[in-house]
């Protein structure tokens, strides 16, 4: 039998493995739709894309860890709980996303965008039930399910493209495809889950009522949590061009890649800091979160040293000379992902310990904030002042939450991996920034290579944690 500790890491291994291939073809998607499209074109690509994702946001309703965490919960009919949660999630991701191209007729965008936001509404659903599923491969501990179907929709899109560039397609031709994708990314969630554990939809009302009261505080987070994530390129498609857009959106598509990183191992491990909380269990719930902190600056701080230094020659190459503008708010954005990646630390720990509530004002005064900030900074700064209040927002939210949850859990992380950790991505940092000659692949790989050795030769990490998560037995 293989044990917990096992599980998560092959759980995790497979899920890395699955994201690293996914991400590349992420990349081909972009590198092939920048090029294609053009720097106003993508700018449309790039409206839509937003305008959706803040309804998709808005009607969230955190359904990942709050799958994850129901499912987890003692003396719980799981079959019947996960029905009543596909049905909650599709009809209210039906309604809300019906309105969505009607809402959008009153936004001053081009006939394109509004005919685009009506097509890729039909995205949005599909990803909208991958949510209930990808919480429940998360409580299943098989996110290697997850990690395949997102490779297959990527395949799909990037396949997709190809045909689209070699017929010279049309715009409308692209945001079709996406939705294409997105339904084969469903499919193939879907269909595993149906060995599993019979998947129909639930309209139990009390259920309903048991889900509406958990999610409410995740919810009204996620809600406020729109200006900040998204409320930059919103307001900047109102007051700057789609030109810009288009330049500041390709920044913002790579540390979106990124962000997922922390999402992912978070989500591995929030049904597990769930289990041990719910069950009184300290000792264990004291050494997940230890590995979850660490995990977290270990994937986090070489990304933001990388996306900082590599900025230019990584957009070069992502997206061609048109798209070189986008190096400095890349820059600018590389920053915020170390906010980002705390706030996905502290944030699904809230969830693990069922403190939702205490942290919904640090997404209140947040969006407060950051929404004034934008407002200001957008019309005077255009996609600077964006950039530069995303860091401010996502700074403020994960320093405040890290303080929040400190006051619930006495126990201190422990410093002493984390000084290792930055001493390392120092280190890789100083060795990239010296050999700028080299191509942004070939510098990865070194940037890579320095970073895994310095965190040998520190004891971040030890021979003995690589052959744990390599042993089958």
């Amino acid at each position: 039998m293989m044990s917990t500790n096992k599980k998560i890491a092959h759980n995790t291994i497979t899920q890395i493995i699955g994201k690293g291939i996914s991400t590349l073809l992420g990349l081909v998607a972009i590198a092939m739709m920048t090029r294609y499209l053009g720097q106003e074109q993508f700018g449309w690509y790039i409206t839509t894309i937003s305008f959706l994702q803040c309804i998709g946001i808005l009607i969230d309703f955190g359904m990942i860890p709050l799958t994850s965490q129901m499912l987890a919960e003692p003396h719980v009919d799981n079959k019947k709980l996960l029905k009543n949660l596909l049905g909650f999630r599709v009809v209210t991701a039906f309604v809300f996303l019906l309105c969505a191209p009607l809402i959008a007729l009153f936004f001053p965008y081009p006939a394109e965008v509004k005919a685009a936001i009506a097509i890729t509404t039909v995205s949005f659903f599909a990803v909208s039930l991958n949510q209930v599923f990808t919480g429940f491969y998360q409580f299943k501990l098989k996110m290697h399910i997850q990690a395949i179907a997102e490779v297959i929709s990527r395949i799909v899109l990037v396949v997709g493209l190809w045909l689209i560039i070699a017929q010279k397609a049309s715009f409308l031709s692209v945001m079709m495809l996406i939705s294409v994708s997105s339904i084969a990314f469903t499919l193939a969630m879907y269909l595993p889950a149906r060995n599993m554990t019979r998947v129909t939809l639930g309209f139990d009302w009390h259920i309903w009522k048991t889900i509406i009261i958990k999610m409410w505080p995740i919810a009204l987070s996620i809600m406020f949590n729109v200006v900040y994530l998204k409320g930059d390129v919103l307001i900047l498609s109102l007051f700057d061009s789609q030109t810009n857009v288009g330049i500041y959106g390709a920044a913002y598509r790579v540390i979106d890649i990124v962000a997922q990183v922390a999402m992912m191992f978070m989500g591995v491990m929030l049904p597990l800091l769930g289990y041990a909380w719910s069950r009184n269990d300290t000792h264990t719930f004291k050494e997940r979160y230890q590995q979850s902190f660490d995990a977290i600056l270990m994937l986090g701080l070489p990304i933001v040293v990388g996306l900082f230094i590599l900025a230019k020659p990584i957009m070069l190459f992502v997206a061609g000379n048109d798209f070189l503008a986008s190096a400095k708010p890349l820059q600018i954005l590389s920053i915020a992902v170390f906010g980002l990646y705390f706030g996905a630390i502290f944030g699904h720990i809230a969830v693990a310990i069922d403190k939702q509530k205490q942290t919904l004002w640090i997404y209140i005064s947040g969006a407060i904030i950051t929404l004034i900030g934008y407002l200001y900074c957008i019309p005077k700064f255009g996609m600077f002042g964006a950039a530069w209040m995303s860091v401010f927002s996502e700074l403020y939210v994960g320093i405040l939450l890290f303080f929040t949850i400190k006051k619930y859990i006495k126990d201190p992380l422990h410093k002493k991996t984390a000084i290792k950790v930055v001493a390392s991505a120092g280190i890789m940092g100083v060795g990239i920034y010296a050999l700028p000659q080299f191509h942004v692949l070939l510098l990865v790989i070194i940037g890579g290579g320095i970073y895994a050795a310095s965190l040998f030769a520190t004891k971040a990490i030890s021979p003995q944690f690589i052959k744990e998560i390599l042993s089958l037995k």
